[in-house]
């Protein structure tokens, strides 16, 4: 290891992040060209890249120290953009709107969330056995489950403003359910882990839960008002964003080493306690500028460079088919079901349903996670990617036909778009 000098090593690692920068923003590109997410487009990127032979061989310099060393930067790069896509979407909630969004959106977000949950467990059973409460498998099940708890409504925005249906109150129902859904899927994800990696029991991981949850409501009102003070003081000063980000990270910091929360759960409560400050907005965009330039791409196509498609079998092709299946009808029979149940309407019950089917980031970001903690193979990376990318393509046609014959009532279009929802 010592006969490879570092120069070479950091040589190498540039060559390949700029490689992996370049094609992951070409391939986003034209992914979003023929109407699928940006993301999707990225991890496609990444799975070509694992047959590009620099990759492999490094030009015959002690390949397997380079791309050793290679693959621990994009691990480290990859972990922050991931708290950095977490942080964006707390600082993009409506902290208002979520609050009042009321009992009927909120019943909607957590059937949405252990119907899918449920669904994807029973699921996975056929395919990895149950041999009981506790084992390796039964957590390997739940998290499958888990995975696809979680929902991303950029499409389906995209397809309400068209139909002018964004301020209706089938629109505004998805959007905040949407919202509570996340967290809901967090806190779940969260409690997952815990009682998976062996720190405690079921009573354990939920308390150390609530403790973090209490300690981030003390904590982040005390941040909150600094950062309020400051804003007053220094409006759209450069500067804010720099502490905002600095405060995520150091909450993800903290929420992992003395709680044993996922540090994107952190990172999620960091942006939430902050998204209320007058200049919420503008520290979003600053952030979301180093996450799309940089730490997105490297995320996302680094999941495409983690995908193992060697071993594909008719047995995993048969667990993706069931996978996205499941995800797809799962989130309209819970959204669906108890919206019916809550006075909507048959149509506006399927709406709500179609609505809350889309897949995103946050699927990826658990897969990922899943990843880490030994819970999933990379193999499976490729359901999830499916899944993605088939909820993506059906429910702006789903979603149209369910609105078909309704008027259209034209809305504003937004000047700036986000990079990613």
């Amino acid at each position: 290891m010592n006969s490879i000098p570092n120069t070479e090593i950091i040589l190498q690692v540039l060559l390949a992040v700029g490689l992996i920068i370049v094609v992951a923003k070409y391939f986003g590109i034209m992914a979003r060209k023929i109407g699928i997410p940006e993301v999707a487009g990225m991890i496609v990127a990444g799975l070509v890249l694992r047959f590009v032979p620099w990759f492999h061989n490094y030009g015959g310099v002690e390949p397997n120290l380079i791309y050793a060393e290679a693959n621990q930067f994009i691990s480290y790069m990859s972990e922050i953009g991931v708290i950095l896509i977490m942080f964006s979407a707390g600082l993009g909630t409506n902290l208002k709107s979520l609050i009042k969004s009321g009992a009927k959106s909120t019943a909607i977000a957590t059937c949405g969330v252990f119907v899918p949950l449920i669904m994807g467990t029973i699921m996975s059973f056929f395919f990895f056995g149950f041999d009981g409460w506790g084992t390796p498998a039964f957590f390997k099940s739940v998290f499958i489950g888990t995975i696809l708890t979680a929902t991303s409504v950029s499409i389906t925005v995209a397809v309400l403003k068209e139909f002018g249906k964004m301020k209706t109150e089938v629109g505004q129902t998805i959007v905040s359910a949407a919202i509570i859904d996340d967290v809901i899927g967090i806190i779940v994800l969260t409690i997952v882990l815990g009682v998976s990696s062996g720190k405690g029991g079921y009573f354990s991981v939920i308390l150390k839960t609530v403790l973090f949850f209490v300690c981030a409501l003390v904590v982040g009102y005390i941040v909150y008002v600094l950062f309020r003070w400051y804003d007053k003081r220094h409006p759209r000063s450069h500067r804010i964003p720099i502490y905002a980000l600095g405060v995520a990270l150091i909450f993800a910091y903290c929420a992992e080493r003395f709680f044993g929360i996922a540090d994107i759960t952190g990172a999620y409560i960091a942006g939430i306690v902050l998204c209320s400050l007058h200049d919420a907005s503008y520290m979003e965009s600053k952030i979301d500028i180093n996450s799309y330039m940089f730490f997105s791409p490297v995320f996302f196509a680094g999941i495409g460079l983690k995908t193992d498609l060697s071993g594909m079998t008719w047995e995993l092709l048969g667990f993706a088919v069931a996978f996205v299946i499941i995800g797809c009808i799962s989130k309209i029979i819970g959204c669906g079901g108890i919206s019916k149940c809550l006075g909507y309407t048959w149509k506006e019950s399927y709406q709500i349903g179609l609505g809350m089917m889309v897949r995103g980031e946050v699927a990826l970001i658990v897969a990922t996670k899943g990843l880490s903690s030994d819970l999933i193979d990379t193999k499976y990376f490729t359901a999830v990617i499916l899944l993605i990318i088939v909820s993506s393509m059906l429910v702006p046609i789903l979603l149209k036909r369910a609105f078909m014959g309704n008027e259209k009532i034209p809305e504003p279009v937004p000047t700036e778009v986000k990079a990613f929802e």
